[in-house]
């Protein structure tokens, strides 16, 4: 099998400047030393910026630390800006970046920041920036996990049109039974409104249980206790449709390559062309 290095260009890719092609090889990539260099080094920067997060909501490190921990939140922001920059200009189709996953993911770790000039509390919400460790999976050659990850992704974005429909009918229900169920107990037992008895209805179905809220009458308890089986039998549900759309997508391999005109992942093991933009892999 050919190196990346030496392995000839597709026509379309020709065209790329050579140092494009080099910085998507260095970022996207964990081949080659450059690239693995790259990834480490993030991972690392990406562990200490919400070290200190994590570290600034402590009131005693906040106060004798607080300045140093503002400059050193803003010099990951700078960092991690950067990086984001250099993510876009490395590829041929930015926006199929932007608009990824990991994509939305790396803009909404470094925009708290900059909120913060204008929203105070903004920079907790940087603890986002863990999700970015799904990264370290791509550094540790463990593919296995991702492609896991991404068959239970496929599965549940292929469920969420039959699962829209059943939260559909489960809403009508819980509406239906929360009106019933006030006209039984009524204000004095605690279901002062339909609202209300919505909710005890939702809390019931699903078998949370809080207490809260509880029927006194016989013929409530009489009705709670019909909730309490129905939801037993609705739970599962949603668990048969993800487990038959997931038994569908596992039949399908997945390959770890990212796609050099538009950064994605995703493709088939015996993929030659991008699945998301058609461009030669």
């Amino acid at each position: 099998m050919k190196s990346k290095q030496n392995r000839e260009l597709p026509p379309e890719q020709k065209g790329d400047r050579a140092w494009q092609r080099w910085l998507h090889e260095i970022i996207y990539e964990n081949d080659t030393p450059g690239g693995r260099a790259f990834d480490i080094t993030l991972i690392w920067a990406i562990l200490l910026s919400i070290g200190v997060v994590i570290i600034d909501s402590v009131e005693s490190f906040s106060l004798r630390y607080g300045e140093w921990l503002y400059r050193a939140e803003w010099l990951f922001t700078i960092l991690f800006t950067l990086e984001y920059v250099l993510r876009l200009i490395s590829i041929r189709k930015p926006l199929a970046y932007v608009f990824s996953f990991m994509g939305i993911v790396d803009l909404f770790a470094i925009l708290p920041t900059y909120f913060s000039l204008f929203l105070s509390g903004a920079p907790y919400l940087l603890v986002v920036r863990a999700l970015r460790l799904l990264r370290i999976f791509r550094i540790l050659k463990m593919w296995h996990f991702i492609a896991e990850g991404r068959v239970i992704t496929q599965a549940l974005y292929r469920s969420y049109i039959k699962i829209s429909v059943f939260m559909l009918v489960i809403l009508i229900l819980v509406t239906i039974m929360g009106s019933v169920m006030y006209l039984i107990e009524g204000g004095e037992n605690g279901f002062d409104n339909i609202p209300t008895s919505i909710y005890w209805a939702i809390v019931t179905l699903t078998t949370v249980g809080y207490g809260d809220i509880s029927p006194v009458t016989p013929l409530g308890r009489l009705f709670a206790a019909f909730i309490m089986l129905c939801g037993y039998g609705i739970i599962a549900v949603p668990t048969g449709i993800v487990t038959t759309e997931f038994m569908s997508a596992v039949q399908k391999g997945t390959s770890p390559e990212s796609c050099p005109n538009c950064g994605r992942e995703g493709h088939d093991n015996d993929a030659t062309y991008c699945k998301y933009c058609g461009t030669h892999l």
